[in-house]
């Protein structure tokens, strides 16, 4: 199980790597809540998210084979780019498996940082068997977007980050989808967590309700979080020490509105998830001082910001 010595070698490998991402406050948002809300602003992140994290200190641990051989990953886009980034940094080969209807803008960017794009599969279930098909035939080390001890400690250095800035920080509300950023998270920092996942995209809401990882069926305006299953890391991880709730599509949108309008972020909807959370009075805050909320990232087209805008 990943711990909090993993996370704080992770932030020593990372370092001067990555930016300190700015945590700001949020006066409507108390105003509202009655409580100090502070906002991680993850979308300000190298390649927009905190994928970068993780993917830089999984990319450290590869020897001169692995190297050699090249890496592959797979992602709806944020995760994409992150490992684009990452291995073009290193000198390293990438292949990437995305699916059929994700972001133009995530692909093009991806592309842009240097990695081959494979968009032979037709849905997230169907790219994680392109993924094994690719493995099995180029030979190339897998950096998993959510479900690797390495990457889920990288992505734990944002609980750090946060709660040095805000010490008096007593929750923390963590947007989800495979589970690796909550997961790393939850093991670097020693307060309340709260996972937040979309009704129609909650594999790590049902792994939990099952003990273990259980497939589903993602479709959320919110495609950052729609992962077809949860990584069984994040579940041994968060089992019994996370709490987790679900917020609807239109809750996503109204998150999104008011961080775009209100705390001047241009996120995507994944991102907004925490603050839906927040809004729709799903997350009990009885006792709590100051909650502190993962925004992360900030790869959205400005189609889909036009349509959820103009949806008031």
């Amino acid at each position: 199980m990943v711990t909090r010595d993993d996370v704080l070698a992770a932030r020593r490998t990372i370092a001067g790597r990555v930016h300190r991402t700015p945590t700001l406050t949020s006066a409507s948002l108390e105003r509202e809540l009655g409580v100090s809300v502070y906002l991680k602003a993850e979308l300000f992140q190298r390649t927009g998210s905190f994928k970068v994290r993780g993917v830089l200190n999984k990319l450290a641990s590869l020897g001169e084979d692995e190297k050699a051989r090249g890496v592959i990953g797979i992602s709806a886009g944020n995760h994409a780019q992150a490992l684009a980034y990452g291995a073009a940094l290193e000198g390293v080969d990438a292949l990437v498996v995305m699916w059929h209807g994700v972001s133009e803008q995530k692909l093009e960017a991806t592309r842009g940082y240097g990695a081959t794009v494979d968009l032979e599969a037709t849905d997230p279930s169907q790219a994680f068997d392109r993924l094994h098909e690719l493995i099995a035939e180029t030979g190339r080390t897998l950096v998993h977007p959510f479900d690797d001890p390495l990457v889920i400690a990288g992505q734990g250095t944002v609980g750090l980050e946060l709660l040095e800035d805000v010490p008096e920080v007593d929750v923390v509300v963590v947007p989800v989808g495979g589970g690796g950023l909550i997961s790393g998270i939850r093991a670097g920092i020693h307060t309340r967590v709260i996972a937040v996942e979309p009704e129609t995209s909650a594999a790590l809401h049902e792994a939990l309700a099952a003990g273990e990882p259980v497939p589903v069926e993602p479709v959320s305006i919110a495609d950052g979080l729609n992962a077809p299953f949860a990584g069984k890391n994040a579940v041994e991880i968060c089992r019994g020490r996370v709490e987790s709730v679900l917020v609807t599509e239109a809750e996503i949108e109204a998150g999104f509105r008011f961080l775009y309008s209100r705390a001047k972020l241009a996120c995507e909807p994944a991102a907004a998830a925490g603050i839906a959370a927040l809004l729709a009075g799903k997350v009990p805050l009885e006792g709590a001082r100051a909650v502190g909320v993962v925004v992360s990232g900030g790869n959205v087209a400005a189609e889909t910001t036009a349509a959820i805008l103009a949806r008031r």
